[in-house]
């Protein structure tokens, strides 16, 4: 079996230590090293993961060319997305960026150029795209379940995104507080704000949900909050031929959708010509009504093939069988994702509704 090598790049994005933990569990790959301009980030998935210091790096270039890996995860900031792609391409690597894809979608294109070029794949982790229930939805979908999907409402986000570390590790009120000065989650130059972080979740599977429509015309608005440079609320409306659907998102929820889901629930629902499917994060079914059934059923959710679990272990397979990256993950549907969210947060800056960019 071939021991494939992969590499850590950045700990900007907590969900780096989930994402190694993939790998450190692997049965057929390892942690060739990684790498971040800060040593410190680096030390709790050193600790966790037994990394032994040659392969610990806080040079990029160095950690690819003694690495040698087959696959980089890039957790850096959103801001920091494309470039980091392009440094990566330029050795011939393999791609799996952190969500959401890109600050812009300029920056998005200049990913999907630069892998392009590298004759190498791209994908853009979206961790909604793993949930069993999600998944069993768009299967619902595309087996006419529903009739046409006409409306996608969403509503997703947690108490912020101080107040966990990899593993869904706990942090204190204070201690979070302590931190938004200095955490970039909080910078708005460096891609931060409950829109950029959880609007891309909802448009990019909810473009998936409408079988890759795009819409017409986007309005979103943001709350402002003194002190605060970034939004922790947005509401998004797309305006389709087909219809109007709502991507809401959110820092500040009652509680995380993890542990308990909030009030309104995490997730999705989704309306069609001939029935509605409900599906909210981390549960284990699916709520289906038809004109034929209108009283609630629940749906068991499916149960995900090996290979299709997680992200790493599907990048993997892509590679090893050299298969097309799809679905949400894909950069073809997450760049409509990505315009979406541009037109969003131009919405929201201008205080009016706008075409789609292009």
């Amino acid at each position: 079996m071939t021991r494939w090598r992969v590499a850590g790049i950045n700990f900007d994005h907590m969900h780096m230590g989930d994402l190694l933990r993939e790998v450190f569990n692997h049965p057929d790959a390892e942690i060739a090293g990684i790498y971040d301009p800060t040593p410190g980030r680096m030390a709790s998935a050193i600790a966790n993961f037994n990394i032994p210091d040659d392969r610990v790096f806080t040079d990029l270039d160095e950690c690819l060319e003694k690495s040698n890996p087959d696959l980089a995860v890039i957790c850096a900031a959103t801001a920091a997305h494309a470039d980091h792609v392009e440094r990566v391409a330029k050795h011939k690597v393999h791609v799996l960026v952190e969500k959401p894809f890109a600050a812009s979608i300029a920056e998005a294109d200049r990913m999907i150029q630069a892998m392009k070029a590298a004759g190498r794949k791209l994908a853009i982790n979206w961790p909604l795209a793993w949930y069993p229930c999600h998944v069993t939805t768009k299967r619902l979908i595309d087996e006419g379940a529903i009739g046409s999907v006409v409306e996608v409402h969403y509503y997703d986000g947690n108490r912020g995104p101080l107040y966990h570390l990899a593993d869904k590790v706990e942090v204190t009120a204070e201690e979070v507080e302590a931190a938004k000065p200095e955490s970039w989650w909080y910078k708005r130059a460096s891609g931060g704000g409950s829109l950029l972080d959880y609007l891309g979740y909802g448009v990019t599977l909810g473009t998936w949900f409408l079988d890759g429509d795009q819409p017409i015309e986007v309005t979103s608005v943001v709350d402002e909050t003194p002190g605060i440079e970034v939004d922790q609320h947005s509401v998004t409306v797309c305006r389709y031929v087909r219809g109007l659907s709502k991507f809401e998102t959110r820092w500040g929820t009652f509680s995380d959708p993890w542990t308990q889901q909030p009030q309104p629930k995490c997730g999705f629902v989704v309306m069609g010509t001939n029935g509605t499917l409900s599906s909210y994060d981390y549960e284990p079914i699916v709520t289906i009504q038809t004109r034929e059934q209108p009283a609630h059923r629940a749906v068991a959710a499916d149960v995900l093939p090996a290979g299709r679990r997680a992200p790493i272990e599907y990048m993997l397979d892509c590679i090893a069988n050299d298969r097309e990256v799809t679905g949400p993950l894909s950069p073809a549907l997450s760049r409509i994702g990505q315009q979406i969210t541009d037109s969003a947060v131009l919405s929201a800056r201008e205080k009016r509704t706008v075409a789609l960019l292009p």
